[in-house]
């Protein structure tokens, strides 16, 4: 079989010669690309009903040497996607106690944070904040995990931004799309896409810069998809034995971003001071809290007089 063919390819080519037992796993293989690249050949065997030495023939009979030739050629274009599945699967073949999996997480969430401290670009980190607080508003996009990471930077910008706004909300891509039609030059839209990188993250920076938005972005390192279209990326090592990315070492940056923004904003023990009188309702165990917990707006008050009053009103009553 000649190289440079696809699996379709190579599958469309080889039907006419094809057993049946071969061209029912064909069509499974072609219905299920993605699913058959994650499959051993045991897997795979089982899947079609089959013998392990049939599933090897299948592939030989499309012109591979092997089973293990013909799932590296599956693969392909799925690297990226495929990563943190291998990453498991190779991991979960080792035996280990819980306690070894809590004590590998924590290492390679120091191990990230300890190489994205190393990398990082001073020059880059004097540009994110001096862009955050120049900006009239700020953007913030991500989907999948970065949503949540996109709403924890919101958070931690908005006591020192004129206004920050997570587009990765309940409306989906669409609506962040509508969210940043508005964006004008002076505006700036903060992207966070780690692989496995969620295509509306992409396109939706493309549309920003492709207008004249400024884009900030937050992901792995230069390869990726947001590097080129971002005036100024700043860089998180978030690998993980035991899932796709480590949230950890993203949220470390986030927090440093954040940390520096308030360090060079004006007024920001003014602004934290203020933040902190506004909110004091709403934060347990504070003398605020407790009296809007007995006098909340609109919450009907008893005219029963207390027990103090009571007692006070009797006390004056036979002193009378």
């Amino acid at each position: 079989m000649p190289k440079g063919h696809s699996i379709s390819d190579r599958i469309a080519r080889s039907l006419p010669t094809l057993t049946p037992a071969h061209r029912r796993m064909a069509e499974y293989v072609l219905a299920n690309l993605f699913r058959a690249a994650t499959m051993r050949i045991d897997e795979f065997a089982a899947a079609v009903e089959v013998s392990v030495a049939t599933a090897n023939r299948f592939a030989r009979a499309l012109g591979f040497d092997g089973y293990p030739q013909f799932r590296a050629e599956l693969v392909r274009g799925f690297e990226a996607t495929l990563a943190p599945v291998e990453r498991l699967r190779s991991e979960l073949e080792r035996p280990a106690t819980v306690a070894e999996v809590f004590a590998a997480s924590l290492e390679d969430a120091a191990a990230n944070a300890e190489a994205t401290r190393r990398g990082i670009d001073p020059e880059a980190c004097e540009r994110a904040v001096s862009a955050i607080l120049a900006a009239q508003r700020v953007y913030v996009a991500g989907f999948g995990a970065s949503g949540f990471l996109a709403g924890l930077l919101q958070h931690g910008l908005e006591m020192h931004c004129r206004m920050v706004t997570s587009v990765a909300g309940a409306g989906g891509a669409s609506h962040a799309a509508r969210q940043l039609f508005k964006q004008q030059p002076s505006d700036l839209l903060i992207v966070i896409a780690f692989p496995r990188y969620v295509t509306d993250t992409i396109e939706l920076a493309e549309r920003a810069k492709s207008h004249g938005g400024q884009v900030l972005a937050l992901t792995d390192g230069p390869t990726s998809p947001l590097a080129p279209l971002a005036d100024i990326a700043l860089y998180a090592q978030a690998g993980n034995r035991l899932s796709a990315n480590s949230d950890a070492t993203v949220l470390a940056l986030i927090e440093a971003l954040c940390g520096a923004v308030a360090h060079r904003a004006e007024r920001p023990v003014k602004a934290a001071a203020e933040m902190t009188e506004f909110l004091l309702p709403w934060l347990y165990g504070t003398p605020a809290a407790e009296s809007a917990g007995r006098a909340a707006p609109g919450t009907p008050q008893s005219t029963e007089p207390t027990a103090g009053a009571r007692r006070g009103r009797s006390s004056n009553t036979r002193k009378s």
